[in-house]
């Protein structure tokens, strides 16, 4: 948790510190969503591989630790770069992050190998709350250091995280593949149509047996031999297919990848909003740590109530709830408006990425787990991507009132998708 959470802290402030620093030196602030792209759009690539990489090898440090190592490098280039060498220099190093960063997410497959599957269902609560700290501390350092020592300076302590999480990564034990966390993890799923003991419906979310629903998943994409496993084609695409195959699946992808294609301009309408109602750049940073703080409280209150037979619901009904606290912010007339809206997004933020980890373990293939994980992350940093090159394409043309309006509206959309498909066939 410490490693995972000390990267990600790096990895939720790269995109606030890279707009500061860019607005810092240039006084252009849209242009940041220029690098946002190059440095997430190899994600959609780089996220299966490595995920299944992860899922076989038997000693996952010697991937874990390079590729970690190698993203600190690079974003620490980048913010040194960023608003002060030619363009085309820094999409390269951003797209370098791009391929690494995605080990940031992979190690989320891992915790099956950690944590008894009873108990999986409050880990990826848990979990989802690394996120969240993660887009807090991100954030917050990124904004602090830009109002104490100028924008230019914004990426030091995010730099510095990245760095103490490379540090910290080679200390995890990591198990093998084939490791067993608990003997739970045979046990039968309950019927999705019976009462079923607290213990059970916990363990729901870590099935990692060939049973329940994870076994359903298995049947609906065909047997996978160990050989149709080697090549290329399916390195990349193997997850994708498991992802489109089963309805759950396929359901939450939609809704969720539709709903990051607006999430990806957040951090860019953030700074633009401040400055919208009067406040200074800087306090776009704050708004982001408002919207974390109430995906904290969201993502700690599903690792306790949040079970994996009301996942679906929640899901969409957080989406919708995500997409209305967005909207309120285009009559927002103060700072301090906009932040409780920024809170209250977050609040319906939280349980939605938890529904989706649970939703994730729940119907997958226990051999697919990582590779769903990053293929699932990697579609929705990719729509990410999308929407930061909208954002920065179309932000003097419409105002931030109008993109935190469309970012509203794909919220609405991608609720509307998963309520869609996820109904019974």
């Amino acid at each position: 948790m410490t490693a995972a959470t000390l990267l990600r802290v790096s990895a939720e402030g790269v995109a606030t510190a890279l707009v500061l620093t860019v607005q810092a030196r240039t006084g252009h602030a849209a242009t940041a969503g220029y690098l946002q792209t190059a440095m997430t759009l190899p994600y959609v690539i780089s996220g299966p591989m490595i995920g299944n990489a992860l899922d076989r090898l038997p000693q996952p440090r010697r991937l874990a630790v390079p590729l970690a190592l190698a993203y600190a490098a690079a974003t620490g280039l980048l913010l040194t770069m960023a608003g002060g060498s030619p363009l085309v220099l820094a999409l390269t190093v951003a797209a370098v992050i791009g391929c690494t960063e995605p080990i940031v997410v992979a190690l989320t497959g891992l915790l099956p190998r950690f944590v008894p599957a009873d108990r999986l269902s409050r880990a990826y609560g848990l979990e989802a709350s690394s996120y969240n700290v993660a887009a807090i501390v991100g954030p917050g350092l990124a904004a602090g250091v830009a109002s104490f020592a100028g924008g230019r300076y914004a990426g030091a302590a995010v730099v510095a995280c990245a760095v103490a999480g490379v540090c910290a990564l080679p200390l995890l034990p990591f198990a093998g593949p084939d490791a067993e966390p608990a003997p739970s993890t045979r046990e039968p799923a309950p019927s999705a149509h019976e009462p079923a003991p607290a213990s059970a419906v916990a363990a729901e979310a870590g099935r990692v047996a060939e049973t329940g629903k994870g076994a359903l998943a298995e049947r609906d994409i065909g047997e996978v031999t160990e050989d149709t496993r080697s090549g290329l084609g399916d390195v990349i695409l193997g997850g994708l297919l498991v992802l489109a195959r089963g309805r759950v699946l396929r359901a939450v992808t939609v809704a969720t990848t539709l709903a990051w294609l607006g999430f990806g301009g957040v951090a860019v309408t953030a700074v633009l909003l401040a400055q919208h109602v009067g406040a200074p750049a800087s306090a776009g940073g704050r708004l982001l740590v408002a919207m974390a703080v109430g995906s904290l409280l969201g993502s700690l209150a599903s690792s306790r109530w949040l079970t994996p037979r009301h996942a679906e619901p929640v899901l969409v009904g957080g989406l919708v709830a995500f997409g209305a606290a967005l909207a309120s912010l285009a009559a927002a007339p103060s700072a301090g408006w906009a932040m409780a809206a920024f809170c209250a997004a977050g609040l319906a933020e939280g349980p939605v990425f938890a529904a989706t980890l649970m939703l994730r373990q729940r119907e997958s293939p226990p051999d697919r787990l990582g590779q769903v994980n990053t293929t699932g992350g990697s579609l929705k940093i990719g729509a990410s991507a999308l929407g930061a090159a909208l954002t920065a394409a179309c932000a003097d043309a419409v105002g931030p009132v109008g993109i935190v309006l469309a970012i509203a509206g794909l919220q609405f959309a991608g609720a509307g998708a998963g309520w869609f498909l996820l109904r019974p066939r």
